[in-house]
């Protein structure tokens, strides 16, 4: 039996989202975790946890409503009844290769006892299987059941969420150490923005944690979530076939895309590849289904893989390229955007949005000659002047 991940067709991979149990009355078919985001009681977890399940209770014996997925990026949300005891915070930048990560979960939770496990590991790779640039590969060691856990940095800021691990057929037989998969905490800030689902960013500046205190900080947020239904098959292993990560769009290989030099494109950004070639860039978004359009950063050697674009402005620093179903209706703006630069003074209006928000922002008012956008803040200063121009890392500027 086949499982898709990403683009390709692989037998070495296995969700971890459920444990199923054989089924019996009132009894839940399987397991997995969430982790609260928000006070409202939303909390994240993988779309492969809950989408077979009539019913899905938390710890606690604690109700939830609105279930909300993305199955192609195998993630979902679900609001909890019980009041939270604390939130998951997301990271602003994306995680780093070899940095330290913990990761939370309920693993084999008819087994092991009912508290939250904890692990620690590293980052591995900033690519999946097949380069999969939605996943990163780490090396907490995770068991069926810690699917949708969050997997923390020292700070206790969300880099990702527990999805998927090797199975042992990988590498002709030989058991894989510690190979598993996270999707990127990246794709969930989307997936959240476009369903109007608050949360928060952790604090840059917050200290690094031991593990002990990083479990206390973290571990009132993490759930285990029960699952009730009809079992879709008999259990005859602890994963059964309804927990495989399901499958996203189809490979789509060797599309064709329109590409211009000296642009950047608008659009939603889903992942971020950092210290690549452009060439890497391209061949990233060309092999995965979900990309449409990317910009690359010829300066910063940055990769923004976005799965649309709207509009095209001018920036020097910039590479994009757009598919071509998509290239005949992205509208060109008169707007000459700069990375890493800044324009002091003139400001009439701070705003906390993303990119394109602060560049719709100014474009739709009169008054609005430039903007100032600060990444990591996320804060958008909208100016009535435009001042001189100065290298500032870390923002980007526009101006009619």
């Amino acid at each position: 039996m086949h499982t898709v991940i990403g683009r390709r067709t692989s037998t070495l991979l296995i969700a971890l989202g459920m444990l199923i149990a054989p089924a019996a009355a009132e009894e839940p078919i399987g397991t997995g975790t969430a982790f609260l985001i928000n006070s409202e009681g939303w909390a994240v977890t993988n779309a492969h946890v809950v989408k077979d399940c009539t019913r899905v209770t938390a710890t606690g014996g604690s109700t939830t409503s609105d279930v909300k997925m993305d199955v192609g990026n195998d993630l979902a949300v679900l609001r909890i009844s019980a009041v939270p005891a604390g939130v998951v915070r997301l990271r602003h930048a994306g995680a780093r290769l070899g940095e330290d990560i913990v990761a939370f979960g309920y693993p084999l939770g008819s087994v092991l006892s009912s508290s939250v496990k904890v692990t620690t590991g590293n980052v591995n790779s900033l690519m999946g299987l097949g380069d999969d640039t939605r996943y990163l590969q780490i090396s907490t060691p995770i068991q069926p059941g810690n699917s949708g856990g969050p997997v923390v940095d020292r700070r206790g800021a969300l880099v990702g969420i527990t999805t998927a691990t090797l199975k042992p057929e990988a590498g002709g037989g030989a058991l894989p150490q510690n190979v598993n998969f996270a999707l990127r905490a990246t794709l969930l800030q989307t997936f959240l923005e476009s369903r109007g689902i608050k949360f928060e960013y952790a604090p840059e500046d917050a200290a690094e944690l031991h593990t002990a205190d990083l479990a206390d900080k973290v571990q009132p947020a993490v759930v285990q979530l029960f699952c009730y239904g009809t079992n879709p098959e008999p259990a005859q292993t602890e994963v059964a076939a309804a927990t495989r990560v399901p499958a996203p769009d189809p490979y789509r290989p060797m599309r064709p895309f329109s590409i211009l030099d000296n642009h950047d494109v608008v659009g939603f950004d889903y992942a971020t590849l950092r210290k690549v070639s452009q060439q890497q860039c391209q061949q990233a978004c060309s092999e995965d289904g979900q990309c449409n359009a990317v910009t690359y950063n010829k300066r910063e050697r940055f990769c923004f893989l976005k799965d649309d674009a709207k509009i095209l402005v001018k920036n020097s620093d910039a590479f994009a390229m757009v598919v071509d179903p998509l290239s005949s209706q992205v509208k060109f703006s008169s707007f000459i955007i700069g990375s890493g630069k800044d324009m002091p003074g003139g400001d009439y209006r701070r705003l906390k949005t993303n990119f394109l928000g602060c560049y719709l922002e100014c474009e739709v008012n009169n008054i609005c000659r430039a903007f100032s956008y600060v990444r990591k803040k996320r804060e958008c200063w909208l100016k009535h002047s435009i001042g001189p121009i100065s290298v500032k890392p870390g923002v980007d500027s526009g101006m009619k």
